[in-house]
């Protein structure tokens, strides 16, 4: 019979049983990893979750920006204009950081919500520096999946996506394989 992991599986079997499970015993060592188990398979859920979701938002500000009106007849982007939207991106909550920042005596420290936006501004101006994942706006088919994207996980897979740098150099490591980028005519830098 093949061995159950599932916590639920496990307590299962418990039920209805008004016996005391011993500490050093095998049913109790099965409920322990099961345990582990499950919060080690929550933990990952929720990080990727965190993830995905950080990077629907960081789409769904570009889609904004490429449907914009005075965006709305040009069909490719420069790298130098991708890197422009990537700061506007970073910099969307410097309004309320520095109104916090104002708001806070200067002998208290900062709010918990002050540490978490700088955090995340200082996060994705490092990530800037190495490599920004934005959808590849240079490509026209892209641009135009982008407009018509319905801001969903699953269709997010079939956007290109490439890395940029603050020097609006294409860095190697987005999603698109290392072998096309080197046909395009545009350098690629390794990333650091």
């Amino acid at each position: 019979m093949p061995v159950s992991k599932s916590l639920t599986k496990l307590q299962k079997n418990q039920k209805g049983k008004s016996v005391a499970v011993h500490p050093k015993g095998r049913k109790f060592q099965k409920l322990a990893t099961a345990t582990l188990r499950e919060d080690k398979i929550s933990a990952k859920k929720r990080s990727h979750n965190e993830r995905r979701t950080h990077e629907l938002g960081r789409v769904k500000f570009l889609q904004d920006v490429v449907k914009m009106d005075s965006f709305q007849s040009r069909e490719t982007f420069t790298l130098e204009e991708t890197v422009l939207f990537a700061k506007q991106y970073i910099g969307r909550d410097d309004d309320e950081l520095e109104e916090l920042k104002q708001k806070r005596r200067s002998n208290r420290p900062p709010s918990n919500r002050q540490v978490a936006l700088q955090q995340k501004r200082d996060t994705e101006m490092k990530e800037l520096e190495s490599g920004f994942l934005v959808p590849d706006l240079t490509d026209a088919d892209n641009v135009a999946f982008l407009r018509r994207w319905n801001h969903s996980f699953g269709s997010m897979n079939h956007l290109q996506q490439i890395r940029v740098n603050d020097k609006a150099e294409r860095v190697i490591g987005g999603n698109k394989s290392a072998q096309s980028s080197a046909i395009s005519n545009t350098a690629d830098v390794e990333m650091k």
